[in-house]
């Protein structure tokens, strides 16, 4: 059983140090279009299914609050925290569209999706891309294995922070990790001054 444990952590840093290899300049990337959005006076929309919604709520949660430092609350919407519209749209029989028509509703050019699928397959975040797309939105998309059918949604001025891993929860731990970072970036950005 230990041994279970062991792998399970050497497989997790294993994940994190190839990650951190490939995609230290795209999330680079990431942050600053996320931080441009933000002194546009934009905002930054959030959403996905199962563990990549609680990775959502916990990302929008951060920028509405505070990391590390005391500081004003920054505009990001969870799509995902809203169960009164969500049962609402779903109840009609648009499980799809959970997601889209709230971006159709609350999105505007020049905003941020953030559309977060460890394989860049979930119906629902697909068609959230959708409609960030009519709606003239950036797509920063969290995916991993080969990006799914959400990569083949992106632009030009759209980002994909795709996860060098097929093991879906290796790829959502990962997400969690890249979250974590865009929040410090735009902290850091904002907020703090280098002397």
């Amino acid at each position: 059983m230990q041994d279970l444990i062991k792998n399970y952590f050497t497989e997790s840093i294993q994940t994190q140090i190839v990650t951190a290899d490939a995609l230290t300049a795209i999330i680079e990337k990431a942050g600053t279009k996320l931080v441009e959005a933000l002194l546009n006076g934009n905002k930054i929309l959030v959403c996905g299914n199962g563990a990549s919604a609680a990775n959502a709520q916990n990302f929008t949660a951060k920028l509405i609050d505070c990391v590390d430092v005391e500081r004003p609350s920054i505009p990001a919407i969870s799509l995902v925290c809203d169960n009164v519209v969500m049962s609402a749209i779903a109840d009609h029989g648009y499980h799809a569209e959970v997601y889209a028509k709230q971006v159709q509703a609350l999105g505007q050019s020049g905003d941020i999706l953030m559309a977060i699928s460890p394989l860049g397959n979930s119906s629902g975040v697909i068609r959230a891309v959708e409609e960030a797309v009519i709606k003239d939105m950036t797509i920063i998309a969290l995916t991993g294995g080969e990006g799914g059918e959400l990569m083949g949604l992106l632009g030009q001025q759209d980002l994909e922070i795709r996860v060098p891993s097929n093991k879906k929860v290796r790829v959502e731990e990962i997400h969690q990790l890249v979250l974590n970072c865009l929040c410090e970036l735009i902290e850091q950005a904002l907020f703090m001054f280098k002397e």
